[in-house]
């Protein structure tokens, strides 16, 4: 059976009954080719009201074969039932008198006798005299289209109103479509970061997310959320933050195998209740240290020992090097304060805070030295090599009498019974973060501790 036979479509004759020449394939045929493979069902009728054309999706909707429709005057009695007969045929034919498209929604009847709900388009075709030839009709049934409808206004929901973040990446790993809170979180307007490389937008985190990408393009979404801790470039500056993000795999639906058109990236920005997690998990276990540095203490038959056993807990995820200088006698009321090196941290090889057997003689700082500072100010100061690096941050650090890898310093006043004893500094090398507001609250817990087995140890005979 002919394509052009399915379709009803029926061959033109040219002037004389002799066909009008084309080139390529018949016009019939192709006109049928086309018919056929559209994804809507579609009918037309002449002037008349005669049925001349039923594609392969009319077809599949209702039963009728093209061969049973074409020819057929109306929907009466076959595709629609004839009490409803007469008024679908006006609605239908009226097209041809109005401008545009009409869509209307009509019950019409399959082959087997059911009812179908659907929803059409029709509107006139017009002859070679511009005058009204017939009427055409698109037709689906309405639970499809409001299938597509929810889809459209679902798309169109996340993309405008949703309170996460969405974004449809290209095969290539560029936005394509970006919502208006993913262009906040991103840093930029909706329009400026569509087509430009994720790395341009990010710059820390971005092989960790376009892994995720391209895993999500080859194997498909994985089985749950994932949180990835990335740093945003933006016009003020780089901005840390934690996404909470879901991906989903996008395909075409008219190829007849998936074809990837890219990534929905759907993401929330969870940074503040992950770095309370983080400051809550943090504050537990400081303070877990503080109560064993001071279980531990208690069984240290010196009060010297115990300030050194202070000082190995709490090194433990806070510092790598710590040191702990004492004011000599007199040094406090001079002019000029003096501090005596009684306690430190290898430099080399990690153990156990030790004595520094070379107490009694001054430490050599330097005027402005933080360690001074926090004994003049009875305070903390933070210190640090800055934008310093290599041979110049290992000057810095030696200039200060620590050890070389040093570029972090905190040093916390030690005081007992209203007086001021010393200092502990604290030593973070640089692959650490510099020392925090927070970490100033926990050394100065620490110091208390010190201070206090350090006054002990004066009080006691043999120990000062």
């Amino acid at each position: 059976m002919s394509a052009s036979r399915r379709s009803g479509a029926t061959d033109e004759l040219g002037p004389e009954g002799s066909e009008p020449e084309r080139e390529g394939p018949a016009g019939s045929d192709l006109l049928a080719a086309l018919l056929d493979g559209m994804d809507a069902a579609l009918c037309a009728f002449d002037a008349d009201g005669v049925v001349t054309h039923w594609n392969r999706e009319a077809e599949r909707v209702l039963g009728w074969t093209a061969e049973e429709a074409v020819g057929r005057a109306g929907f009466a009695g076959w595709a629609v039932r004839s009490a409803d007969a007469e008024e679908v045929e006006a609605r239908l034919m009226s097209a041809m008198d109005a401008p545009g498209r009409q869509v209307n929604e009509f019950a019409l009847l399959t082959k087997d006798g059911r009812r179908v709900l659907v929803r059409t388009q029709s509107a006139a075709v017009r002859g070679p005299d511009g005058g009204p030839a017939g009427v055409y009709c698109a037709f689906s049934e309405v639970h499809a289209q409001i299938d597509l409808e929810r889809s459209i206004a679902l798309s169109e929901a996340l993309l405008e109103d949703a309170g996460w973040g969405v974004v449809l990446v290209d095969a290539d790993l560029r936005p394509a479509v970006v919502n208006a809170y993913a262009a906040r979180a991103l840093g930029a307007g909706r329009t400026s970061v569509l087509g430009r490389p994720l790395g341009e937008l990010l710059s820390q985190g971005v092989e960790e997310l376009e892994s995720a990408l391209t895993h999500v393009l080859a194997e498909g979404a994985p089985p749950a959320p994932a949180e990835l801790w990335v740093t945003v470039r933006t016009p003020e500056g780089e901005r840390r933050r934690c996404w909470r993000n879901g991906f989903v795999r996008l395909s075409s639906p008219l190829a007849e195998e998936p074809v990837p058109l890219g990534v929905g990236w759907l993401f929330q920005d969870v940074t503040e209740a992950r770095q309370g997690e983080q400051e809550a998990s943090l504050l537990r276990f400081r303070t877990q240290q503080l109560h064993r540095a001071a279980r531990a203490a208690a069984e240290c038959e010196s009060p010297a020992e115990a300030a050194a056993v202070h000082l190995d807990f709490a090194l433990a995820g806070f510092a790598d090097h710590a040191v702990i200088d004492r004011v000599a006698e007199g040094g406090a009321d001079s002019d000029r304060v003096r501090l005596v090196r009684i306690a430190e941290t290898p430099s080399g090889a990690p153990g156990p805070c030790r004595l520094d057997g070379r107490a009694g003689l001054p430490v050599l700082y330097a005027d402005g030295h933080p360690a001074l500072q926090c004994v003049e100010r009875a305070g903390t100061v933070r210190a640090g090599a800055g934008s310093l690096r290599g041979d110049a941050a290992r000057e810095w650090a030696v200039a200060r009498q620590w050890p070389q890898d040093t570029v972090h310093a905190l040093c916390t006043v030690l005081r007992s019974r209203g007086r001021t004893l010393g200092a502990v500094t604290f030593l973070r090398t640089s692959n650490r973060t510099a020392f925090e507001r927070a970490d100033a609250v926990y050394a100065e817990d620490v110091a208390a501790h010190i201070a206090s087995a350090l006054d002990l140890a004066a009080l006691l005979p043999g120990e000062g």
